[in-house]
């Protein structure tokens, strides 16, 4: 029997207590990668995920993420992930994420745009030549994502060192580097519980910019831009010439 996807994906999950920081609510770490889950779901029915991809040297990187919520889940909390493909371009494509609760209410929302690599050169390759470029037929262009797109977040010269972290087994994932959310959760984790128990996260930016790899170091830097507002640069040190390489940038809005 044939089964007729629905171009837009729904993905039920649970917040797991264990996934739910002290305040009871989902940590953004974990809601972002049940959006990569989702992501990956949709993708895989329609013939262009990464089940398919590896067998051709191919493989989907996360370019841009920005996720914006008003309230996140509660532990316990049954809640779905909505996804859709809103447009591709040769070498990128754009992908939303709508967050709800079992009785309707909306948490937030996400906004992401993709690269797809040859994963032996690791450099960008045509989306259009999987499937006869079969990605169009996904594409919903005017389903509402009421957020605003990730733009280009500026650090100046004077974002002050915080701290290093050495890059360990359980940051890097299958592609072989650090894990999209892993760089998230080390950036947040620099506000400590003091500051989360007197604000809340309502928007989280990150551009990718390079990769890093076990055994590289990251160095983070932070500035204030506004008020609750801060922009955030990581660079790792690149070992045969000594110097850091910018891996990527953040922004992180709180209320």
């Amino acid at each position: 029997m044939i089964v007729e996807l629905e171009k837009i994906g729904k993905y039920e999950f649970v917040a797991e207590p264990f996934h739910c920081d002290f305040s009871g609510r989902m940590f953004l770490g974990h809601l972002g990668n049940q959006m990569l889950n989702a992501a990956d779901f949709h993708s895989t029915d329609r013939g262009f995920g990464m089940k398919y991809l590896m067998t051709i040297q191919r493989s989907w990187v996360l370019s841009r993420l920005a996720i914006e919520m008003s309230e996140m889940p509660g532990q316990h909390e049954r809640y779905a992930v909505e996804t859709w493909v809103e447009s591709a371009m040769r070498f990128f494509t754009s992908r939303n994420f709508r967050v709800s609760g079992a009785d309707g209410k909306v948490y937030g929302y996400g906004r992401s745009i993709w690269a797809m690599i040859d994963t032996e050169t690791r450099q960008p390759t045509d989306i259009y030549a999987i499937d006869d470029g079969a990605i169009d037929n996904w594409i919903v262009a005017d389903k509402p994502c009421p957020i605003e797109k990730g733009g280009r977040v500026k650090v100046s010269g004077n974002a002050g060192f915080v701290r290093s972290i050495d890059v360990h087994y359980n940051d890097i994932d299958i592609n072989g580097h650090v894990n999209s959310v892993k760089y998230i959760e080390h950036v947040l984790d620099l506000w400590d519980i003091g500051w989360y128990r007197e604000h809340r996260l309502k928007r989280f930016e990150i551009a990718y910019v390079a990769e890093a790899y076990q055994g590289d170091q990251l160095r983070f830097y932070r500035e204030q831009t506004a008020e609750n507002e801060y922009s955030v640069r990581l660079a790792k040190i690149e070992k045969m010439r000594g110097v850091e390489v910018e891996v990527c940038r953040c922004k992180a809005m709180f209320a």
